[in-house]
């Protein structure tokens, strides 16, 4: 039987919200280990000046515990 655990983490990326879940995968990945998925549960964006500036997501990450 395996036992998970979800974390939230939160992102942002000046290129979109597909790089800001990558982001947040990777940098996760540095301190958490056997990642199973990401869930994105929210998304938003900055914008100035009638443009996008930043786009923000906030992920769910499940990893087995060992």
């Amino acid at each position: 039987m395996s036992v998970l655990k979800v974390i939230e983490v939160l992102s942002n990326s000046e290129k979109s919200w597909e790089d800001a879940a990558r982001k947040a995968v990777t940098h996760a990945a540095k301190s958490v280990k056997n990642i199973r998925s990401v869930y994105v549960q929210d998304q938003s964006a900055s914008v100035a000046n009638g443009n996008i500036t930043e786009f923000r997501v906030n992920v769910k990450i499940t990893f087995e515990v060992e």
